[in-house]
């Protein structure tokens, strides 16, 4: 089958699961807003901005990955700065076709000129709403649930924690922990976890991502994460391949399907940071054939240089994927996603099924 290209998809209804607001920013206010608070960045025109950021991301190693955001968070200190992200953000997927997203950021990283945990989701929020309410206006609704992150290097997940629980009534629909995976168990935050799980809250991991299935192990059976970030390295636990009809499951990944576990699984972050070779050898293909619950995300739409439609573009052209297989992928994330069940199908059912029908007609 010929691949779908770039332009038909961007119309198509899109859900994102795994975002972050801080991986999205735009180079030309990331230019902006560094002038006003005096950050030098290592380039000062928008076009080479986004060349470096893309470059400087592309190591192979999670850890080099990571150092990039210190530019983006540097400007995200305000609730003028944080406020215009997340509007640009929400501007910025709609017009990309998505109708549903999850953007997820650590508040505890917002904090260098003064302002309160509390503060910095109340603009991020107010940035939201506003976004949303103009790209209604645009003709390109779309509905954001916050994730509000704990880095998972830090000591702060408890209260992380809470600070989820008290604004889930007003934008944030969960948690997540995020950061550098070796050395630092999802376990080390088993007090947060235990608590949302008592909240009745929905939560998700960064796991097997850059470390193999010990994290993701901990992230399921210990701490009881209702969806895996990434989840990539869940591979491992797998041999054969169904065009040979050998596959044999191992005991963890058996359970991940079998239970349904969504798997946010991001191909161009995952080949930057060298959890994946390249997108025509990135796991989604075989997980997508043992039907696992499979998800498609951008992760860092600024450092990966891409966008939903890219992703999708990337996948159609690797795997040779129709509508038919995007509108599984669409579909498995509306029913992962941390809102309610009823407004879950009501996206799937007046959204994104008859967005897709007027494509493969």
């Amino acid at each position: 089958m010929a691949a779908i290209a770039f332009s038909d998809i961007v119309p198509a209804p899109k859900v994102l699961l795994h975002d972050h607001l801080d991986g999205g920013l735009r180079p030309a206010t990331i230019i902006e807003l560094a002038a006003r608070v005096g950050h030098e960045l290592p380039a000062t025109e928008p076009e080479a901005l986004a060349e470096w950021f893309v470059a400087a991301a592309d190591s192979g190693s999670l850890e080099r990955y990571l150092e990039t955001f210190a530019h983006t968070v540097a400007v995200m200190q305000t609730a003028e700065g944080l406020h215009r992200v997340a509007k640009e953000c929400a501007l910025d997927l709609a017009a990309d076709g998505v109708v549903y997203a999850e953007v997820r950021y650590a508040p505890e990283q917002h904090l260098e000129t003064g302002l309160s945990l509390d503060e910095v989701v109340e603009a991020v929020n107010a940035g939201f709403t506003e976004g949303m309410a103009e790209a209604a206006a645009h003709g390109t609704p779309i509905r954001i649930g916050v994730l509000l992150t704990a880095m998972r290097h830090a000591a702060r997940s408890q209260e992380i924690a809470e600070l989820s629980v008290r604004y889930r009534d007003a934008g944030v629909v969960g948690f997540d922990i995020a950061g550098a995976e070796a050395g630092f168990p999802p376990t080390r935050h088993l007090d947060a976890f235990e608590y949302l799980q008592r909240e009745n809250f929905h939560f998700t991991i960064h796991a097997g991502e850059a470390f193999g299935l010990p994290s993701i192990w901990q992230a399921l059976q210990w701490c009881g994460a209702d969806r895996l970030g990434h989840g990539v390295r869940l591979v491992d636990d797998i041999t054969g391949t169904p065009a040979g009809g050998d596959v044999v499951l191992g005991r963890l990944s058996a359970y991940v399907r079998d239970k349904r576990i969504p798997l946010e699984l991001c191909p161009s972050s995952n080949v930057q940071t060298g959890a994946a070779a390249s997108i025509a050898e990135h796991p989604i293909g075989l997980l997508h054939d043992l039907r696992f619950r499979v998800t498609v995300n951008t992760d860092n739409r600024l450092m990966s240089g891409t966008s939903m439609s890219r992703e999708m573009a990337l996948l159609s052209e690797a795997f040779g994927w129709g509508w038919s297989e995007l509108q599984w992928l669409t579909i498995n994330a509306m029913k992962s996603a941390f809102i309610p069940y009823d407004e879950r199908l009501a996206i799937i059912n007046d959204v994104i099924k008859p967005g897709y029908a007027k494509l493969i007609g």
